[in-house]
């Protein structure tokens, strides 16, 4: 569709500004650098199909033409009944299932490990959540969903709960067969509402674990620009069965997402579709075989390096790991996960994320073998200049004491700063007020109720709610993050270790 409109060479006497391109982009050129006049050639390519909704295109609020027509495809390809392209991440396909799905004062029963979108979604549409404390690993620290016998408690003290929210795939790629989970939801009336952002390629290839939908889940959003090759904020909204209220589900939508959505992000999720469809498994090879090799480098017991897999140390069976996701840590205890990140961004290599101990990495699924030579390149170099095949307990004179610091495994108590299933909470719209707070040292903060949400990011999974109680487990946790130079979403420099809290009088 945008290809036969290009090409009628059209005079636009419509918005955007840029009329596809011709908007003025000459004085740009004409005073750009010589390592930046080549600008506007290449955004220029982009503004050719960065129309609006007109006669010769389609609406995404209301479609008919080619938006449909992809939509459909991209149900069929991907297993759904019904699929919603998003212009706004998963955030806003998290916010629209929590609001086409339940009422002001309804119940939903949510993983307290969920990323921030579900939050916000859950103060938009006034319901109380239940929050379920994740499955913790004992041994890596690491937290996937709640385990079937929790979500069972759960919806056996409130039977009456709409939806049960999960996050399967988590951001370290670890992820947890669904199926048993939505034959009990449905069987207690309940819907399943899965945030799958990192999952967008899950069941498109015999090597990676199935899908949500194939499990059964009734709503699924994925971030087809995470794991597949949409352009960022390209993502989807799968819906299939008949407990899901599909319309309410996409009226909501009309209410996230911009009244002038973005057609090349659009042609994106289409071109994503499109590439999976016509490729099938083989579209992974690539990706798969670039994996394989960091792996094999990695597990290799006579390398002389301490870098370590995630997997090694999983403790639980039922717990799947996208092959696609490498975790690495430094097993001699040398180098924090943020520490490796900033040596591998310092080599040209650019990690997903990092947390105290682990770093995250996302092989594409048209990587080469080169992409996989470059990182391994990079590692074996760091290790060699930070010298990580002496003992941990060796401290360099010519280094920081604090940079050579053992980082140890998070302990299970460490993570776990709820009962298993809460009292139903509100998360009401509300301005703060600054009279009635104070800042205090996160390490001097347990006891009191917090006034604000506490977010590394990525993963932007909150560690503390606003009016949430501080445990002492959960401030040293976020003073032992803080200490391995972990960024807080929101917390400025100079609030750098602090927290806001309100005052005693005001709680």
């Amino acid at each position: 569709m945008l290809n036969s409109h290009t090409a009628g060479n059209p005079v636009s006497f419509h918005v955007p500004g840029h009329k596809g391109g011709t908007g003025g982009n000459e004085t740009v050129l004409d005073h750009a650098d010589s390592q930046n006049s080549a600008y506007p050639q290449w955004l220029d390519m982009v503004m050719k199909i960065d129309v609006t909704e007109l006669a010769s295109t389609d609406d995404l609020h209301d479609p008919s033409g080619a938006i449909l027509e992809a939509q459909l495809l991209a149900a069929e390809c991907f297993g759904a009944e019904e699929t919603s392209f998003l212009v706004g991440g998963s955030t806003s396909g998290n916010i629209a299932l929590i609001i086409g799905t339940c009422l002001p004062g309804d119940l939903v029963l949510v993983q307290r490990n969920v990323h921030k979108s579900v939050l916000n979604g859950l103060q938009l549409s006034g319901a109380r959540a239940v929050f379920l404390a994740p499955e913790m690993d004992k041994k890596t620290g690491i937290g996937s969903i709640p385990s079937l016998r929790t979500i069972q408690e759960g919806l056996a003290l409130y039977p009456d709960a709409k939806a049960v929210f999960l996050t399967n795939p988590n951001y370290y790629g670890l992820s947890v067969d669904l199926r048993p989970y939505a034959e009990y939801i449905h069987e207690a009336g309940a819907v399943l509402l899965v945030d799958e952002a990192h999952g967008a390629h899950y069941g498109l290839h015999p090597s990676f674990p199935g899908s949500a939908l194939q499990a059964g889940a009734d709503g699924v959003v994925q971030s087809t620009h995470k794991t597949l090759s949409a352009l960022t904020m390209g993502a989807m909204l799968h819906m299939q069965g008949e407990r899901l209220d599909r319309s309410s589900v996409k009226q909501a939508l009309t209410m996230i997402q911009s009244s002038s959505p973005s057609f090349p992000i659009l042609a994106s999720l289409d071109a994503a579709r499109a590439k999976v469809g016509i490729y099938g498994e083989n579209w992974f090879e690539p990706g798969l075989q670039a994996a394989k090799r960091i792996r094999d480098w990695a597990s290799d017991p006579k390398a002389p390096h301490p870098f370590r897999l995630l997997e090694r140390e999983l403790q639980g069976e039922e717990l799947r790991l996208d092959p696609l996701r490498i975790v690495l840590e430094d097993a001699s205890g040398c180098l924090s996960g943020f520490r490796l990140q900033k040596e591998l961004e310092l080599r040209g290599c650019w990690p997903e994320m990092a947390d105290a101990r682990y770093v995250v990495l996302i092989v594409g699924a048209r990587s080469e073998e080169k992409d996989a030579d470059a990182l391994l390149a990079a590692l074996e170099e760091i290790a060699s200049v930070n010298r990580l095949d002496e003992p941990a307990s060796v401290i360099r004179l010519d280094e920081p004491a604090d940079s050579r610091r053992i980082i140890a495994p998070l302990s299970e108590s460490e993570n776990s700063r709820a009962e298993v299933v809460s009292l139903p909470v509100l998360l009401r719209r509300s301005k703060r007020i600054p009279e009635q707070e104070e800042k205090v040292m996160i390490k001097d903060s347990a006891g009191r109720l917090a006034a604000e949400r506490i977010i590394p990011y990525p993963p932007g999974i909150p560690l503390v709610y606003e009016g949430e109680r501080i445990t002492s487990e959960t401030a040293a946790h976020m003073q032992r993050l803080l200490e391995a130079g972990a960024r807080f979403q929101g917390m400025s420099e100079e609030d750098r270790g602090c927290i806001a809290v309100r005052l005693p009088s005001s709680e």
